[in-house]
């Protein structure tokens, strides 16, 4: 990690953290970026019926490109099958960012579990939605609340540990 943090320094990248959460019937994706001098984060947020496979994390990942487009990005996520199927290998074969791994069995190091915990304690705490497109719309209501509290962001990422 302190690798990475050096390499997104020389090349002021952007380090994103990315994530998957599995709730009922409903799968939400998320990755939280923090620009490599910390002046300036970012939240992107997406829920779909259903898990996630490789197709609809590579859109998901075509979408942030949309974000970041002409910036250097550095996109740690866990080891995930889908993470790392061959199909998502060649997706990101000469592409337009580096990913690095975080250990599968640290969760701990990654912000985004932060953002899973506020989430879950906050907007759907106290619902009992059935529908899927309820909580879709609750989840995205939480995310979106979210992405204006850049100390908040911030602190998910103190309280991995880890500094940029």
């Amino acid at each position: 990690m302190a690798r990475d943090k050096k390499l997104a320094r020389r090349k002021q990248a952007w380090i994103v953290f990315e994530d998957e959460f599995n709730w009922v019937r409903i799968s939400i994706a998320a990755a939280l970026a923090y620009r490599w001098d910390a002046a300036r984060t970012r939240l992107y947020f997406q829920t779909r019926a259903g898990s996630y496979n490789e197709e609809s994390l590579i859109e998901f990942v075509r979408e942030l490109h949309c974000h970041f487009r002409g910036r250097q990005v550095i996109l740690l996520w866990d080891g995930l099958p889908s993470h790392r199927s061959r199909l998502m290998s060649e997706f990101l074969q000469g592409h337009w960012l580096q990913v690095r791994r975080v250990p599968s069995y640290a969760p701990e190091l990654n912000p985004v579990e932060g953002l899973w915990a506020n989430l879950k304690g906050r907007e759907p705490a106290n619902r009992c939605e059935t529908q899927v497109q309820r909580l879709a719309w609750v989840a995205q209501a939480g995310a979106d609340g979210l992405r204006s509290y850049r100390h908040l962001q911030l602190a998910f990422l103190r309280h991995t540990g880890l500094q940029l």
